[in-house]
C-alpha cells in the first residue's frame, strides 16, 4: 500500500518540527521565519536523497486536544505546501495533538499524502487527557471534501501515552482494528521520542495486514535489526544535532544514515 508513494524499498521519512507557531505560548518567529527553516530541511532532505518527509508542530507545547484554532490551520498549510513545493517527493502531516480533522484539511489543500494520525481506534490517556477513536469521523470527513488520496497512518499503542484502558488488547489486536477501521498503514513506537519500539510489538502490528511504520528511536547502531521486519521509518532524533529533536536537522547525520540504509537494501 505504500508503493503508489515511495519507489524505494523501506522508505525513510524525516521529521521537520516546525517551530513555535504563532499564537502559541512559545511563539515567537514570524510565519515566513518559520517558512524559511522548514524549507531549510526540507532542502537538506532533499539532497539526501530521503524518500519522504514529516511535517509537525512538535514545538507547540503545551498542546490542545483534538483541535486547534484557525490560525495554526493558516500557519501549516503555508508551512506544508513550502515543504512540498521544495522536495517534489511525499509528505505528511501531523498536527498536534490529535488534531486529525484539521491536518486532513491542511494535507488535501496542500498536495500532501497522507497524515499522521493519532487515537484513530479505541482510546488512550495522553498528555492532554483523554483521546477517543475518531475513525468513524475522519474517513467521512475524507469523503466529504474529496481527499480520498491522502492515505491515513494510524499511531497504535501510542509513545508518551497510558495504555491501561486496553490493557487486555495487545498491538496485534490494536492493529487489527486500525485495519478493520481502513486505515492505510500503522505506525509503531516505544514508550517516548526517541525510544525504539519492542521487536515483539512490530512483529506483532503485521497481524492486520497493513503496512507497519516504526515511528519513534531508529538510529543509525540499530536500523539493521529493523530492516526486515517494517516497511518505513520515520527519523526524527537521529537526524538532529546532538541526536536531540529539539535541534536543526544535521546535515551529515542524515547522509550517514542513508548509507547506512542504502548498503542494507544491497544486501535485502
Amino acid at each position: 500500500m505504500l508503493s503508489p508513494l515511495f519507489t524505494s524499498a523501506r522508505p525513510v521519512l524525516g521529521m521537520i518540527h516546525v517551530g513555535a507557531l504563532p499564537g502559541t505560548p512559545a511563539g515567537e518567529l514570524s510565519i515566513d521565519e518559520l517558512i524559511a527553516a522548514a524549507v531549510a530541511e526540507a532542502t537538506i532532505y532533499a539532497n539526501a536523497g530521503i524518500d519522504g518527509v514529516i511535517v509537525e508542530n512538535m514545538h507547540d507545547t503545551p498542546y490542545l486536544k483534538g483541535s486547534v484554532g484557525p490560525e495554526i490551520v493558516a500557519a501549516m498549510t503555508r508551512v506544508a505546501a513550502a515543504v512540498k513545493a521544495t522536495t517534489g517527493g511525499p509528505v505528511g502531516l501531523q498536527i498536534l495533538a490529535a488534531a486529525n480533522r484539521e491536518a486532513l484539511a491542511v494535507a488535501a489543500m496542500s498536495g500532501l499524502d497522507f497524515v499522521r494520525v493519532e487515537g484513530f481506534c479505541f482510546a488512550h490517556v495522553a498528555d492532554e487527557g483523554l483521546l477517543e477513536g475518531c475513525a468513524g469521523e475522519l474517513l467521512r470527513y475524507r469523503r466529504a471534501i474529496g481527499a480520498g488520496q491522502v492515505q491515513i497512518w494510524a499511531d497504535i499503542k501510542k509513545k508518551h501515552s497510558s495504555h491501561a484502558l486496553t490493557a487486555d488488547l495487545d498491538v496485534a489486536a490494536t492493529a487489527e482494528a486500525a485495519a478493520f477501521m481502513r486505515a492505510d498503514a500503522v505506525i509503531i513506537t516505544g514508550t517516548a521520542t526517541g525510544d525504539p519500539p519492542r521487536i515483539d510489538d512490530v512483529r506483532g502490528a503485521r497481524s492486520g495486514g497493513l503496512p507497519v511504520i516504526l515511528g519513534s528511536g531508529v538510529n543509525g547502531s540499530n536500523i539493521a535489526r529493523y530492516f526486515e521486519l517494517a516497511d518505513a521509518f520515520i527519523i526524527g532524533s537521529s537526524f538532529k544535532v546532538g541526536g536531540r529533536w529539539q535541534a536543526t536537522v544535521d546535515a551529515a547525520r542524515v547522509d550517514a544514515f542513508m548509507a547506512t540504509v542504502a548498503r542494507l537494501r544491497r544486501r535485502a
